[in-house]
């Protein structure tokens, strides 16, 4: 359980949401939160960060040991790792940054857990279902039918944890996160892609002719799973674990546009485009196991989450240009 007196979390993220999370007003981490990150940390963690005392900013690029392991000496009992080489399309065009950052530096990350600490939060990726037709989207289905590397290198992150709990007793638990959106998010997802495009009078790109099916999760729902599955460390023989967190009301693209055109009050042009290499046609989650493990329920709707991101839209959208 998080929350003792002595309790100290790592948490590696680009987004202070979960930060923020940990250590609020009800101060849930006892003994603080140690904000550890690599490159690209975006303007508003960084503001979370300046106005935050209890975090203490730690460089400390995911490929390179030293400086993780020198970090975490000392102070770790539980890592939360929700940072990594981000994107599907990026993927693509930069497969070699790719694996230093999620492979390599998440192989650094088990190093640290190895003898600094045996708890492990990390974030997984829905774009480990790939290929996969069934919906929707369970834990137990087969994951070997990736359309990306950044696929692969989350799929080799579960792999990589499991080892390590079954050589070393590492609690792991991996998130295979679904479709985020909400403020603070990153400046190249689709939401804020939108956003920028509707509000700037240029059309929207939907790529294969804007028929795509996303599981869209709004970020509280999001933080709201992770914290149950900090709280739940998993247990037996070989501590390890992987869940879906979704909203798991899958929406057609389309619909998602027109939530967020009557959340922005603007109409959206479109300009519509050929399926991009490495994209998938659906992500549909089954919540089924967090929701019976961990008691995860998710409550916000694409017309909720879209006004509520339209609202922080208006207020900082300017950073996201």
């Amino acid at each position: 359980k998080t929350g003792g007196s002595d309790a100290v979390n790592v948490v590696v993220a680009e987004n202070g949401d979960l930060c923020m999370s940990l250590y609020g007003p009800t101060h849930r981490t006892g003994g603080g939160v140690h904000f550890l990150h690599g490159k690209g940390v975006n303007e508003g963690s960084a503001a979370v960060q300046q106005r935050s005392s209890p975090f203490r900013r730690v460089v400390a690029p995911p490929a390179e040991n030293a400086g993780g392991q020198n970090a975490v000496a000392g102070i770790a009992q539980r890592f939360h790792t929700l940072a990594a080489q981000a994107g599907v399309r990026y993927s693509i065009d930069h497969p070699r940054s790719y694996v230093e950052n999620n492979v390599v530096g998440f192989f650094n990350i088990l190093e640290c857990c190895r003898y600094h600490c045996n708890t492990l939060v990390y974030a997984s990726s829905s774009s480990v279902y790939g290929g996969n037709t069934k919906a929707p989207f369970c834990e137990d289905d087969k994951v070997d039918n990736p359309k990306s590397l950044y696929a692969a290198t989350k799929k080799s992150n579960e792999l990589m944890a499991h080892v390590y709990s079954s050589l070393y007793g590492i609690h792991t638990t991996g998130l295979r996160y679904f479709t985020v959106y909400g403020p603070w998010g990153r400046p190249d997802m689709s939401p804020v892609l939108f956003a920028n495009a509707i509000t700037e009078g240029r059309p929207i790109r939907l790529f294969n002719g804007g028929d795509m099916i996303r599981d869209f999760t709004y970020i509280d729902d999001i933080i709201r799973g992770t914290l149950l599955a900090i709280d739940h460390a998993p247990q037996g023989s070989v501590p390890a674990t992987v869940y879906n967190i979704g909203c798991s009301h899958p929406v057609k693209l389309m619909d998602f546009v027109d939530a967020l055109e009557k959340a922005l009050d603007q109409k959206a042009k479109f300009e519509m485009l050929p399926m991009q290499p490495g994209d998938v046609y659906m992500t549909s989650a089954d919540t089924s196991k967090i929701s019976r493990e961990l008691g995860y329920n998710p409550t916000v709707n694409i017309a909720e989450g879209t006004q509520r991101f339209a609202a922080w839209y208006h207020k900082y959208g300017s950073i996201c240009r």
